[in-house]
């Protein structure tokens, strides 16, 4: 079992590691954007289920992203009405983005409304990331069952009582871009048509 120190995580991360911390929905497993592979190894995840990239700013996804596309504007300013928080957004990538996911050329974005993982992704860049449960299993929700269930990665025991269930345990509401517009692809903790209607 392995429930690390805060700086044992990210040091870990940044060296390629796999890593655990909470977010705002389910506690995230993550790695460097190009060690994705080994989260499919361990999760026993069919490549056909993309990981979603988490950042602590808008400005960390753009490498990953089609920042040639006409309409990034838009993408930004949903970013920036929608971050942080239970949103992930799904964008056009750039060549490097198309890398992260084999076969996709669309890449799921997310900033998580949680100080500590934002805190962690600000030391060690945008993660790769899913939640924490072999494949087809329920996501795991406490550091403890996670360090139990996947001994080799670090999760974090810093600061957080280890047998605390850790998040809301509702999915993110998931949100593909198209040429016609924003289409819901999976409706979870926040309501984006209500959201998006009722801040203007």
């Amino acid at each position: 079992m392995a429930l690390v120190s805060l700086g044992a995580l990210i040091a870990g991360a940044r060296s390629g590691k796999l890593v655990s911390f909470p977010t705002d929905t389910v506690p995230a497993l993550a790695v460097r954007p190009d060690r994705g592979a080994d989260i499919f190894t361990l999760k026993q995840r069919s490549p056909d289920k993309p990981l979603i990239l988490m950042a602590a700013t808008w400005q960390d996804f753009l490498p990953f992203l089609d920042t040639n596309h006409p309409e990034l504007d838009v993408w930004q300013k949903t970013a920036q009405q929608y971050f942080a928080g239970a949103i992930t957004l799904v964008l056009p990538v750039s060549n490097r983005g198309s890398k992260l996911n084999r076969g996709f050329n669309s890449l799921g974005i997310r900033i998580p409304d949680n100080q500590l993982a934002i805190a962690i992704l600000q030391q060690t860049g945008a993660l790769l990331t899913t939640s924490a449960n072999r494949s087809n299993q329920p996501p795991l929700s406490r550091m403890v069952d996670i360090a139990n269930e996947f001994p080799d990665v670090l999760a974090l025991g810093d600061g957080l009582v280890s047998t605390d269930q850790l998040g809301s345990g509702r999915p993110s509401t998931v949100v593909q871009w198209h040429p016609e517009g924003w289409v819901i692809h999976r409706q979870g903790s926040v309501d984006f048509l209500e959201v998006q209607n009722t801040s203007f």
